[in-house]
């Protein structure tokens, strides 16, 4: 998927995607309840316009939209749900996720809880380089925290996504930490640098939030943690001590199912033929997530091609200046991230343009590779059909909405406010132009 500065695409091609966010959003805000229309729903709206409003052929646009559907970014999301449905379903039924929940209820402060979930995801999120593998292997366990120590599920749900993101964003092994430094050329430690430059004071000033939120929070005593069965613990941590280690997502996640299986026959809470329905019943508990990444891959795809993102290309590159190239990048990385729901592939796509911008402008390539990476962080965050805030939603089962998620996501607002605020500030210093000349000379 390539686009090309010399093509200004066209609005229209935008239109079916505005139709399937406006009509999400829209019916959700007016209803008062964002389940109340399907969001596969309001995607095929946005599909049927597209096919619709975009001149080629019937065949063309079907195909098109198969690809989109059947991207392997696509399919690989949509297995890593129906692995994570299973293995939280089967989970649940051994009794692993109240033991965890009890355990840490026994032995951690009430108070630390919402900036212990930042601070583990935000681990765990660095050690693996996957926002969804961490948010995949502790969003039940925030579920159940919420549920039996009576804090607030939107805030714990909203640290453990700022903490996923926060440790994607700076990880070596991340997908998008790759795909900006290979496309702009430098090293991964140089870009880490410049990152944690703007994302630690972000991350600081969470913790800060965090904790003070936490000070207003009472322990409520769980009766039965103290005789909770630390055996039943295994599955989750040896599913994160594969991720860690670098394990794939895949076999980490069927091997946990495996484990949470095998407590299960230990403590005859299951047999063979009802783990196998437990476990189909979490792949079933992801239909929704499932259908709505791989139609939105559908409908990205449609609009790709129609020269969708071209237009987002045109308006962003227009009249950009060196004082205001750095920003515009991040711009450009963040619709296109709005287009496509996915921050990788937005990054490899506007890779090229932003590596044009860099050579004409003579920018600082370091600093280009780490607005890219968090531009495309920040937008994937927020999305509310991104896999991260679907997986969260998806897990808390209806007693949160998007806006109780996003409203309590402090890092990821104030990684956008750092950046944002750290360029305009060099901007009118001057102070660019000394860094990228320092940065440029050889080691």
């Amino acid at each position: 998927m390539k686009t090309s500065t010399g093509s200004k695409g066209s609005i229209i091609a935008l239109l079916p995607f505005l139709l399937f966010i406006f009509s999400f959003l829209g019916a959700g805000i007016y209803l008062n309840d964002f389940y109340a229309l399907p969001s596969p729903i309001a995607v095929t709206l946005g599909i049927a316009s597209a096919f619709i409003l975009f001149k080629d052929a019937m065949p063309v646009k079907v195909s098109t939209f198969l690809k989109g559907c059947g991207d392997e970014k696509i399919m690989t999301m949509c297995v890593i749900y129906l692995l994570a449905g299973a293995f939280t379903v089967v989970s649940k039924a051994t009794g692993s996720i109240d033991a965890v929940v009890d355990l840490g209820l026994t032995y951690f402060s009430v108070n630390f809880l919402y900036a212990g979930v930042f601070l583990l995801a935000a681990f765990l999120s660095f050690a693996t380089g996957t926002s969804v593998g961490a948010i995949v292997a502790l969003a039940a366990i925030v579920s159940g925290f919420a549920e039996k120590s009576g804090v607030s599920l939107p805030v714990l749900s909203a640290s453990l996504l700022g903490g996923a993101m926060f440790g994607d964003n700076l990880s070596f092994i991340s997908d998008t930490t790759i795909a900006a430094t290979q496309t702009m050329g430098c090293e991964m430690k140089d870009k880490f640098r410049q990152n944690f430059k703007i994302a630690l004071p972000a991350a600081i000033l969470t913790v800060i939030i965090l904790l003070f939120q936490g000070m207003f929070l009472q322990d409520t005593p769980i009766p039965e943690a103290n005789s909770a069965n630390p055996i039943k613990i295994i599955p989750y941590l040896l599913v994160i001590t594969l991720a860690i280690l670098g394990l794939n997502v895949f076999t980490v996640l069927f091997l946990g199912i495996l484990s949470a299986g095998a407590v299960g026959f230990y403590y005859s809470s299951f047999n063979l033929l009802e783990f196998a329905n437990l476990s189909y019943e979490g792949f079933t508990g992801m239909t929704e997530i499932f259908l709505l990444s791989m139609l939105t891959g559908g409908l990205a795809a449609l609009v790709t091609k129609a020269g969708g993102l071209n237009y987002i290309t045109s308006l962003i590159t227009r009249k950009i200046t060196k004082h205001s190239a750095y920003l515009k990048i991040g711009g450009l990385v963040g619709l296109t991230n709005l287009a496509i729901a996915n921050n990788t592939v937005s990054i490899i796509i506007t890779g090229s343009i932003a590596k044009e911008i860099k050579d004409r402008l003579d920018l600082n390539k370091i600093k280009v590779a780490s607005v890219l990476d968090i531009f495309a962080c920040v937008i994937q965050g927020m999305l509310p059909y991104g896999a991260q805030v679907l997986l969260l939603l998806s897990y808390a089962r209806g007693k949160m909405n998007y806006f109780d998620l996003i409203s309590n996501a402090w890092y990821l607002w104030l990684l956008g406010a750092c950046t944002a605020s750290y360029f305009i500030f060099n901007i009118k210093t001057g102070k660019n132009k000394v860094e990228d000349l320092l940065e440029e000379q050889p080691a």
